[in-house]
C-alpha cells in the first residue's frame, strides 16, 4: 500500500541530504551511523511515495536527478526549520528567551521585589517581563484567565485553587508632611494616627489598603476617616505634601523621594507578601522565577518554614487551596 507523503519523516530527509552530499549510499551510513542497507531503503520508500527517482545509481555512487536537485532545496530548508524550531523551543524551556506577565502591588523601586527582577533580568536577560499593578482579586482573576503567570499580593485571605508561596514581609509606614506634629517621633503607633485622614486611591490596590486600614484600626475602636482619590497611588504623596491627609506605604514605596514628604514607621506592623501562580502554568520563564525568588528569600532554611501572620488568612507557606468544585 503506497504511503502518503505526509508520511515522509525527518529521518528520510536526513538520509536523503547525507546521501547527496556524500555522494555514496555507504557514505551517508557511515557518517549517520547506521547500516547502508537502511539509507538506501528508506530513499527508495520516499522514492516510491513522492514517484520520481531522485538518484541515478551506478557502481561509482549515485547522482541527483533533476527531481532530485529540487527536492534537495527543500529537504534542507525542512531540516533548518526543525533544527531552527527545535533549538528555539529548547531555549524557552531553559529560559533563555520568553515572555513573563507579572501582577505586583509593592514597588519595583527598592525591596525585594527590585532585586528579584534585578538578579532575574540579569540570569536570564532575554526573556520580556510585562508587568501590571492590581488588586489580589484582580490578579487572581487575570491567573485565572491566563492573563498573567504569577503575581505578588499582599496576604493570602482570598480563597483561591492557586499554588500560594510566602516569601517576604516589609514594615508599614506613614507619609507625613514634613512639620507634621507627629514627623518629630521615630516611629508611630495606631493609636497616634487615629484622628488622621487617610488618602486611599480609588480601585484595584487602594480597596486593599483601605480594607487593611478599617481591619486595623477598627480593632482599636477607631473609626478611620478615608480621602478617596481618584488618581494613581503614588500621587498621594504630592497631596501628602500639600497637606490634605496622611498614607500608609510599605517599606519598598519610601524609597520615593518626594519634597515636603516624610516617612515614619508603624511600630510592630509587617505585612506578609505572597508569590501566587497556577500549578496548571507550563511557563518555564514563571517557573524560574518562582525559583529564584524562593531562593532569595529563604537562602538557608527550608523552603516554607516562615510562618505567616493572622492578617494573611494562612498558617503557613507555601499553601496550596484546592478548588472544591469537582
Amino acid at each position: 500500500m503506497r504511503r502518503s507523503l505526509f508520511d515522509i519523516e525527518v529521518r528520510d530527509l536526513r538520509y536523503f541530504t547525507a546521501a547527496a552530499d556524500a555522494g555514496s549510499f555507504r557514505k551517508a551510513a557511515a557518517a549517520l551511523g547506521v547500516q547502508e542497507f537502511s539509507v538506501s531503503r528508506r530513499i527508495r520508500d520516499v522514492e516510491s511515495q513522492i514517484g520520481a527517482s531522485l538518484f541515478v545509481r551506478h557502481s561509482g555512487g549515485i547522482n541527483l536527478t533533476m527531481a532530485g536537485q529540487r527536492f534537495l532545496h527543500r529537504a534542507c530548508l525542512a531540516l533548518d526549520h526543525i533544527r531552527d524550531g527545535a533549538a528555539e523551543v529548547a531555549a524557552i524551556g531553559r529560559s533563555e528567551v520568553g515572555h513573563l506577565s507579572v501582577g505586583l502591588f509593592s514597588s519595583l523601586a527598592s525591596g525585594f521585589v527590585s532585586k528579584l527582577f534585578a538578579a532575574y533580568d540579569n540570569k536570564y536577560p532575554n526573556v520580556e517581563v510585562k508587568f501590571s499593578e492590581g488588586s489580589a482579586a484582580h490578579h487572581l482573576l487575570s491567573i485565572d484567565r491566563s492573563h498573567i503567570d504569577l503575581a505578588f499580593t499582599i496576604g493570602n485571605r482570598q480563597p483561591h485553587p492557586y499554588d500560594a508561596h510566602q516569601l517576604w514581609r516589609e514594615n508599614v509606614f506613614a507619609a507625613l508632611w514634613d512639620g507634621h506634629p507627629l514627623s518629630t517621633k521615630s516611629e508611630l503607633s495606631w493609636s497616634d494616627l487615629a484622628h488622621e485622614s487617610f488618602l486611599v486611591c480609588s480601585g484595584g490596590p487602594g480597596d486593599e489598603v483601605l480594607d487593611y486600614l478599617s481591619l486595623r484600626l477598627c480593632q482599636m475602636g477607631h473609626r478611620p476617616r478615608f480621602l478617596i482619590q481618584s488618581i494613581e497611588r503614588y500621587s498621594l504623596l504630592t497631596l501628602v505634601a500639600l497637606r490634605r491627609g496622611v498614607a500608609p506605604m510599605l517599606e519598598s514605596e519610601t524609597a520615593v523621594s518626594i519634597p515636603g514628604v516624610v516617612y515614619r514607621p508603624i511600630a510592630g506592623e509587617r505585612l506578609p507578601f505572597f508569590a501566587i501562580a497556577s500549578p496548571r502554568n507550563d511557563n518555564p520563564a514563571a517557573r524560574t522565577l518562582l525559583s529564584l525568588a524562593r531562593t532569595m528569600a529563604h537562602p538557608s532554611a527550608p523552603f516554607g518554614t516562615t510562618p505567616a501572620s493572622d492578617l494573611d488568612g494562612s498558617n503557613a507557606a507555601p499553601l496550596r487551596m484546592r478548588d472544591p468544585s469537582p
